[in-house]
């Protein structure tokens, strides 16, 4: 469903104005950054899947 690296959507805009977040941390909780400003977010995975509208981009595989 989604991995590191991931651009994602939340439900809730940051407040600078962007709702694109990287996923740069997978575990029992999730850090996500913020692609307009640069602010990270640690959830539990719990609360980032209730959070999570949907992915936006698939991080590229390189082989």
């Amino acid at each position: 469903m989604y991995d590191l690296g991931d651009l994602v959507e939340m439900k809730k805009a940051h407040p600078c104005g962007v709702n694109r977040w990287e996923i740069i941390r997978m575990g029992a909780d999730i850090k996500i950054k913020c692609t307009g400003c640069g602010h990270i977010v640690m959830l539990s995975r719990r609360e980032f899947e209730k959070k999570l509208k949907k992915v936006l981009e698939k991080k590229q595989q390189t082989d």
